[in-house]
């Protein structure tokens, strides 16, 4: 009873409140303008052609948080309140994007890792997310073929977001550097953009620890039914 607590309750709260924090942080941040009143996509553009980057087209998508950059096609997308607003929340977040252009520039190798990873991500996720939902309550019933597959779909899953961890720290660590070196923002006003980017930070941080604590979950339920098999 208590390592089913320890690898599934634990990881459930800190993914709420890995939520909560980004949430309030975001909106917190999101009221602050910054002093030079610069757009996250003029942030953006000035960080990446600091880097040597012309290459990589600026977009607004709809959404909360929708922020994305897409090295297939070399497309940098931002949120409306990011793309358009002048906050210390849109710079940090179009930064971080940014950050990321960078990494696909330099050949920054766990990005590269993570990219391959994607095909495999489309076949497991589906799998992972059945386990994940409702398939422990019919693992009992599945057999011992069924949970090899789970197990194999969760190990995919949670190098995937291992993986992340470190792709998504450098990008923020990218996007601090730049923000203050070219004078987008003064040093006082980085709490902000440290707050909103670090609580950001928390949810990849989350994801990777419920990943894992579903994973032994999983290794554990299968060694019990092996036991009684024996």
């Amino acid at each position: 009873m208590m390592y089913w607590l320890l690898l599934l309750i634990v990881p459930i709260l800190l993914g709420v409140y890995a939520q909560m924090r980004v949430s309030s942080a975001y909106q917190k941040n999101l009221l602050i303008p910054s002093r030079g009143r610069i757009t996250g996509a003029e942030a953006a553009q000035a960080v990446m052609h600091s880097a040597g980057i012309d290459d990589v087209e600026i977009v607004e998508v709809e959404g909360h948080l929708s922020d994305h950059y897409d090295p297939s096609n070399k497309r940098l997308a931002l949120s409306s309140d990011n793309y358009r607003g002048t906050s210390l929340a849109a710079l940090g977040v179009a930064a971080h994007e940014s950050g990321h252009a960078i990494q696909h520039k330099v050949g920054y190798s766990m990005m590269s890792v993570r990219q391959n990873m994607v095909p495999v991500m489309q076949f497991a996720a589906p799998v992972a997310y059945f386990f994940t939902g409702f398939g422990f309550y019919l693992l009992g019933y599945m057999g011992h073929t069924m949970m090899m597959i789970g197990i194999a779909a969760l190990s995919v899953m949670t190098l995937f977001q291992l993986v992340t961890l470190p792709v998504e720290f450098d990008a923020s660590r990218r996007a601090k550097v730049q923000l203050v070196n070219l004078g987008i923002l003064s040093r006082d006003e980085m709490p902000g953009v440290n707050e909103t980017l670090d609580a950001a930070a928390l949810t990849y941080v989350a994801a990777f620890v419920s990943s894992l604590g579903q994973l032994l979950h999983l290794l554990l339920m299968l060694n019990g039914s092996s036991r009684r098999n024996d």
